[in-house]
């Protein structure tokens, strides 16, 4: 029997151990905190019994990915919620940008915009279930669905500035605008019109859920499934060296390319060296975890019941900021991702205390405290939050790369998404996978598709590696 090492636990390392433990490989997990799940952890860092999400909160892309969807880990006891409104974008004055999951909804709501969304965002969602398995597998493929995929590929490649000029009132291009800068990225990149597309179609398609219990239920399930196929989990384990992994037939890395390439020292080709030293590092996150009386008092009557708020302003506002934070300036008004999973989720809150997540945009390595302005941000579109507050909890990019050591610098997408890293993760290859070691392969989110807790990246570098093992 073939075995193999997997080193990290996220979702994309466990999602390869369960492809390798499936086809009767014997495998072994090893992660170095002490607990698995990487980004996909939830703990309860500001009351107890008032459950947060560490990083990953909303799960689009897990609902949707192909691998994932067809393990069938509502066996394993995952459950999924989805809230009302799937996104809310306030702006100044009580005006709001609202995306449901009911696609006509949504078109009826940005009135005379609602056209252009149908056009743009609605065809993509239309040719969702065809477009799915090519969004999500490597650059160099050979699609099954060449003209959707085509179709697609004409507006993804354009910024995200250039796309919202389709869009006349505030509340479309703010809605466009705040997807889109899950980017991290300036929204006058190329390619930046990609990510916003793909993330509101997923929306239409199959909305925006959490995971009842905290999206540690997610690794739990895939934990599980890895268990009762025959694999292990062993944590507080750091691997320094390829030399302490001798003797399997396979190993798989959910590192980023710099710590692989460390792990791997000579035997790793000068040529893939060379291109995990060029990796280049994305802005970071600064996250601000809040236990509140009741709920936020939002201006916005469907912000208060929107799983997923964005607090940026208008899209002009929002494209400074995310300008700002690539150029290493942090902006007075950050761009704020909220989440209030408690309301498709009542599990996570305690006696009337409901859990808030949120995240701020700052630049890489960012050693201030961005708190307040996250707070502020929250104040602006909701005053009166800052009463309700009974708790509060930050971890700056410094805390969030120890808890994570994927997360360098605060890079919760373990990588820059701009220019040609886009789709060259970390090479541009039939096979990015490949560290060029015979039978070693990178599985992280620096491969394609990239971020988000879909598991592709693993299940297609699991696959490549089964590959090799055939062949050898």
């Amino acid at each position: 029997m073939s075995s193999a090492v997997v080193v990290g636990s996220g979702p994309n390392g466990l999602a390869a151990a369960v492809h390798l433990a499936a086809r009767g490989v014997t495998v072994r997990v090893l992660e170095a905190q002490e607990t698995f799940g990487g980004g996909c952890r939830s703990s309860e860092p500001t009351l107890p019994g008032v459950v947060a999400d560490d990083c990953s909160a909303f799960h689009p892309l897990a609902a949707a990915s192909p691998f994932l969807a067809g393990l069938g880990l509502e066996a394993e006891g995952l459950r999924w919620r989805w809230p009302e409104v799937q996104l809310s974008h306030p702006l100044d004055g009580g005006r709001e940008g609202v995306l449901w999951q009911d696609l006509d909804r949504t078109v009826a709501g940005l009135g005379r915009d609602g056209p252009a969304w149908d056009a743009i965002v609605g065809r993509t969602a239309r040719d969702f279930a065809t477009l799915v398995g090519e969004v999500l597998a490597p650059p160099v493929h050979r699609p099954r669905h060449p003209w959707a995929l085509a179709r697609f590929g004409l507006d993804a490649l354009l910024p995200a500035t250039l796309t919202a000029r389709r869009w006349r009132d505030d509340e479309a291009r703010a809605l466009f605008g705040g997807i889109a800068a899950h980017a991290f990225a300036p929204l006058s990149a190329p390619l930046t019109t990609s990510v916003g597309l793909v993330l509101a179609a997923t929306a239409h398609a199959v909305g925006w859920p959490v995971a009842e219990g905290g999206s540690q239920s997610i690794t739990a399930a895939l934990a599980r499934r890895l268990e009762s196929l025959g694999g292990s989990i062993q944590t507080r384990t750091t691997v320094t060296s390829i030399g302490e992994l001798d003797g399997a037939d396979l190993v798989l890395l959910d590192l980023a390319p710099a710590a692989a390439a460390r792990l791997l020292g000579p035997r790793l080709p000068a040529t893939t060296a060379r291109a995990y030293s060029r990796f280049r590092r994305g802005p970071a996150a600064f996250k601000v975890d809040f236990a509140i009386e009741g709920d936020i008092p939002w201006t916005s009557e469907n912000a208060r019941r929107a799983g997923t708020v964005h607090l940026g302003g208008t899209f002009e506002e929002i494209a400074r900021a995310e300008a700002d934070i690539t150029r290493g300036r942090m902006p007075a008004r950050p761009f704020v991702l909220v989440g209030q999973q408690y309301l498709a989720d009542p599990t996570r809150s305690r006696d009337g205390i409901n859990p808030i997540w949120s995240y701020a945009h700052v630049p890489h390595a960012y050693a201030g405290d961005a708190t307040e302005a996250v707070i502020a941000q929250i104040e602006r579109f909701a005053p009166g939050f800052r009463r309700r507050v009974r708790g509060v909890a930050s971890r700056g990019p410094a805390a969030l790369a120890a808890h994570n050591a994927n997360y360098v610098g605060g890079d919760i997408g373990t990588g820059a998404t701009t220019g040609l890293q886009l789709i060259a993760r970390p090479v541009l290859s039939p096979n990015p996978y490949a560290t060029g070691v015979p039978g070693v392969y990178l599985c992280s989110a620096a491969t394609p598709p990239g971020p988000g807790t879909h598991g592709m990246s693993g299940y297609r570098a699991a696959g490549a590696a089964l590959d090799w093992l055939s062949r050898r």
